[in-house]
């Protein structure tokens, strides 16, 4: 018995090797990490860590001792770099191979390159692993000035948290809006007044075209012709998947790995899950590949229990869990529950509160999903709602006197 193999040390295949040890798969498993540190989670990399001491150990998902508890075998600082799907082994940077009854990609993404001069210059930085924001912390001791390229989760969380560190912040983001891929137009806009209030510069509709020093970055030249000074860079410009392993043995890609509803790739021995998986969100209607912890806890779950039950797709659903995202900046925790880039109507709730905000997604009369902001009320029954296909309409949410909560008790009541 060769047991599973999994490529990918993060949240999902972390998740894969837990969840096996707990149904009580009693084959080897082998966590192949590129990172020699042991799994971690990632979200307060831009956040607290960078703006903190804290130590890396409080970043662990587990102890170390919790792999050799559970016969789980880390291998750190390794990579998968070919798969033989005929002989059913892959191979590792080292020379080694590993044979496997089921292969898991959960190989995640990469930050995207932006080819702009001077990038490799001492101060430029970029944001994905512990070591980067390790980096981070360290160099912004004699940093002043801050340039962020990108206006997306992790940029404006890295903002709001240096500006609490008093440095001088600049985000430059190419689109017209902050955070367009992910929230609404009006949450958008609620955003860019508040980073604003908190003494962030933002331009929209710019990109940076040079980053100039001689050793070290010293300022940065914009799109429009100005030049402002920095003393340090992040750029923060998003993601592409890690889908390269799965390509070049054969299996089908598409802006990642594409899966099928239970996540196996075109080899029913082989899954992809999390940040590097494309797979048909029936939330969506569409393909998507999510970046998101809870994308990566539940599609792990999932393939779990299916190589714990024979591999027979028979004896489970198919993946549907509601989607749900969050982000913190400064005092501000943007919760999205559902996909809600495709809504073409917005209607936004009158709270009455400053600093909070309800924002009802809308496709047609379907409701894609619920943002909101320091409302963590609103988005769990957002979660209930989409979980449970709960039936919301714009006209209901337009009343000033609509109540989720007692809507959600009606339609539950009714059955």
């Amino acid at each position: 018995m060769s047991g599973v193999v999994i490529a990918g040390g993060g949240q999902a295949g972390f998740q894969v090797a837990a969840s096996l040890r707990q149904g009580g798969y009693a084959g080897e498993i082998t966590l192949v990490s590129a990172e020699a540190r042991h799994p971690y989670q990632r979200p307060p990399l831009s956040k607290t860590y960078i703006k903190t001491g804290a130590a890396f150990d409080s970043l662990l998902l587990k102890p170390e001792t919790f792999y050799e508890k559970n016969a789980i075998t880390f291998r750190g600082g390794e990579r998968v770099t070919a798969i033989d799907r005929a002989a059913g082994w892959v191979s590792l940077g080292s020379g080694e191979q590993l044979t496997y009854d089921h292969l898991v990609l959960a190989t995640g993404a990469s930050n995207r390159v932006l080819p702009i001069p001077g990038r490799d210059l001492a101060g430029v930085h970029q944001l994905r692993t512990a070591e980067d924001a390790e980096k981070l912390r360290a160099d912004l001791a004699d940093a002043s000035d801050v340039a962020i390229v990108g206006g997306g989760f992790i940029g404006l969380e890295v903002a709001a948290a240096l500006r609490a560190l008093n440095k001088r912040v600049m985000v430059v983001e190419a689109a017209d809006r902050l955070m367009g891929r992910t929230v609404s137009q009006e949450v958008s806009a609620f955003f860019l007044a508040e980073h604003r209030a908190m003494g962030t510069e933002i331009r929209l509709n710019t990109a940076i075209s040079a980053i100039l020093g001689e050793e070290r970055v010293r300022a940065v030249a914009l799109s429009d012709g100005s030049e402002l000074p920095a003393d340090l860079v992040l750029i923060a410009a998003g993601v592409v998947p890690n889908d390269a392993l799965a390509r070049e043995a054969g299996l089908s890609t598409d802006n990642g790995v594409v899966v099928d509803p239970f996540m196996a790739t075109d080899d029913p021995h082989i899954f992809a899950i999390g940040d590097c998986a494309a797979f048909h969100s029936v939330h969506a209607d569409r393909m998507v590949r999510l970046e998101s912890v809870q994308n990566a806890v539940d599609q792990a779950k999932l393939v779990a229990a299916r190589i714990l039950g024979s591999d027979d797709p028979a004896t489970l659903s198919p993946y549907r869990a509601v989607p749900w995202f969050w982000s913190d900046q400064g005092p501000y925790k943007l919760q999205i529950v559902g996909l809600t880039a495709g809504a073409d109507h917005v209607e936004m709730a009158d709270l009455g509160e400053a600093g909070k905000l309800v924002a009802y997604c809308f496709k047609g009369d379907r409701l894609l999903g619920i943002e909101t902001v320091n409302r963590p009320g609103e988005h769990m029954l957002g979660r209930r709602i989409l979980a449970e296909d709960l039936r919301i309409a714009r006209d209901e949410v337009a009343h000033a006197d609509f109540d989720l909560k007692a809507h959600v008790a009606a339609l539950q009541a009714r059955g």
